[in-house]
């Protein structure tokens, strides 16, 4: 099973082309301009081994928002569509993942669903030249585009870049679990015969 899938999206505000292999090694090149995010990316896509290569131009001269949000919005679609019928697939997948003094945790559902929960407070307004209010918005839109239940939860922590992190790398493991392939699963984990 192929399950690559590549996505592009072009508005007056953003440019981006992202592809992405759920079943990679976690190597990654990313390039947003905004050199924080872009460590986070790397992250996820190393924690959770997928292989992606994204680009995005956007208007950072305004802020990071639009270029943020975007980027979550072809992520998203670019899982959904990388994963196709979703069948054998565990469809759920959890992670605690610390990071020095924090600790956060991610559980989410492939079923479907997009429903995004987001428990988590910083310290600080920004983390380089990323605005720490971006970290929900860029999980909200990959949940609602992937169609996701997401639930992320600081657990606690002091540091916003340690916080950020273990985020991020939970979200990739849990990612991982859940779009692993179990071969005893036979069609869709659902009563319902569909996801």
């Amino acid at each position: 099973m192929d399950r690559k899938a590549q996505v592009s999206r072009k508005t007056f505000e953003t440019d981006i082309s992202l592809s992405i292999n759920i079943d990679g090694k976690g190597e990654g090149k990313i390039e947003t301009g905004i050199g924080f995010f872009d460590h986070m990316l790397t992250l996820f896509t190393k924690h959770g081994l997928f292989d992606m290569d994204l680009k995005a131009m956007g208007d950072l001269h305004v802020d990071c928002h639009h270029t943020i949000e975007d980027v979550g919005i072809v992520l998203g679609q670019a899982i959904s569509k990388a994963l196709g019928d979703k069948k054998s697939i565990k469809r759920y997948g959890m992670s605690y993942v610390p990071m020095d003094e924090a600790l956060a945790m991610v559980v989410l559902d492939l079923g479907g669903r997009p429903y995004l929960v987001f428990d988590a407070e910083f310290g600080s307004e920004r983390v380089g030249n990323m605005d720490t209010e971006m970290v929900e918005e860029f999980f909200r839109a990959v949940s609602v585009n992937a169609g996701m239940n997401l639930h992320v939860k600081m657990l606690y922590g002091s540091n916003s870049h340690h916080i950020i992190e273990a985020i991020f790398k939970a979200f990739g493991r849990a990612l991982d679990e859940a779009a692993r392939i179990d071969n005893r699963i036979e069609g869709v984990m659902s009563t319902k015969g569909t996801i």
